[in-house]
C-alpha cells in the first residue's frame, strides 16, 4: 500500500490513533458515489445509473485499486455494502476475495444484519466510539462504498486518508460522496494525481487538523 508522507499536522499523528481508517470511494465528476458497481447495488431514490463505473474500468485503474488495498487488515462497512459483499466474495477466488474473506469485517447497522460471513461483527450503537475502538485495534481499516456510514465518518473527522477515484462523467442525480456529513475540513494531497487511459483520476488525501482558513484576494 502507498504510505502517507509524514507531516506534523496530519491527524494520524494523534496519540490515541493506533491505526488508520482509509475511505475508498468511486465518484463521478459531480461527486455522485451511488451504485458504481452494478444496476442492483443501490437503486434507492429511483437511481437509474447503477453500474456507471463498469464502462470506465481499465487495467491500470484495477492495478491502482489493488495497490491501495495492500496492508489492509480490517473492513468497515455499512449494512447495504456488507450484504452485497457477503453474498459475493465468499464464493469468489483471487486476491480481493482472499483478502476480504480473511480480514475482520465490522458492520455499522441499526438493525440486525445476518453476520454469517466469517469474521463479521456488528458495531455498537455509539458509532463514533465503536469506530475509534476499531481503529485502535488495527493498522489499516478500509471503508468501501457505504455512503451513509461515510457521512458519519466525515462529520466526526473519523478517517485518516481519503482515496477518491474521479471518473469523467456527470450524472446529475444520485447520492453524493460529500452530502450531509460534510463539515469544514483541511486535507492534504499525499501523491500526485494518477490518471488512467480511460480518464479516471486517483486523488489520495490525508486529513489535517483545523478548519479551512479564509482570506481576501482583492487586497495587496
Amino acid at each position: 500500500m502507498l504510505s502517507a508522507v509524514p507531516h506534523p499536522d496530519t491527524a494520524d499523528t494523534r496519540e490515541h490513533a493506533m491505526g488508520q481508517i482509509h475511505l475508498e470511494l468511486f465518484a463521478t465528476l459531480d461527486l455522485v458515489g451511488q451504485a458504481p458497481g452494478g444496476p442492483d447495488e443501490d437503486p434507492s431514490g429511483g437511481f437509474g445509473f447503477g453500474g456507471w463505473q463498469a464502462p470506465l474500468m481499465h487495467e491500470e485503474g484495477g492495478a491502482q485499486v489493488q495497490a491501495s488495498y495492500r496492508g489492509t487488515d480490517a473492513l468497515l462497512l455499512g449494512r447495504r455494502t456488507y450484504d452485497i459483499f457477503a453474498a459475493y466474495w465468499p464464493h469468489e477466488d483471487g486476491p480481493f476475495a482472499e483478502l476480504f474473506n480473511a480480514v475482520p469485517k465490522y458492520v455499522a447497522s441499526r438493525g440486525t444484519p445476518d453476520l454469517a460471513w466469517a469474521g463479521s461483527s456488528q458495531l455498537g450503537p455509539d458509532l463514533p466510539t465503536a469506530v475509534r475502538e476499531v481503529r485502535d485495534r488495527h493498522e489499516v481499516v478500509k471503508v468501501v462504498g457505504s455512503l451513509d456510514l461515510v457521512q458519519t465518518l466525515l462529520r466526526e473527522k473519523l478517517f485518516d486518508e481519503l482515496h477518491l477515484w474521479l471518473h469523467p462523467i456527470t450524472l446529475g442525480t444520485g447520492k453524493k460522496v460529500f452530502a450531509d456529513g460534510a463539515v469544514p475540513t483541511n486535507l492534504r494531497l499525499l501523491d500526485p494525481p494518477a490518471a488512467t487511459p480511460a480518464g479516471s483520476v486517483l486523488l489520495r488525501y490525508g486529513l489535517l487538523e483545523g478548519t479551512p482558513a479564509t482570506g481576501d484576494m482583492t487586497t495587496g
